[in-house]
């Protein structure tokens, strides 16, 4: 497989987020006995927490994994414009 398909588990944050949030919000929801409330709660707030908590990985240019892809791109277009 070649390097530029592999994925670096970047992205992850709002899965985390949505796995921590529902853990939460059951647990809470167990002990005051209204779970029902407490599930949708803890996953509403994982889901908006979560890639705050658990941004993706950067690059050494600071550059989130999208940003590279689009600066990869841009590089391939400028090459082939100098290669005219």
């Amino acid at each position: 497989m070649d390097d530029k398909n592999k994925k670096d588990g970047g992205g992850n944050g709002m899965a985390l987020g949505m796995c921590i949030g529902l853990a939460l919000g059951t647990a809470i929801g167990a002990a005051t006995g209204n779970q029902g409330v407490w599930m949708p709660v803890g996953l509403a707030l994982g889901l908006a927490l979560g890639p705050s908590l658990f941004p993706d990985k950067e690059d050494e240019d600071g550059n989130a994994p999208e940003d590279t892809e689009d600066k990869l791109e841009e590089e391939k277009e400028t090459e082939e414009d100098n290669e005219v």
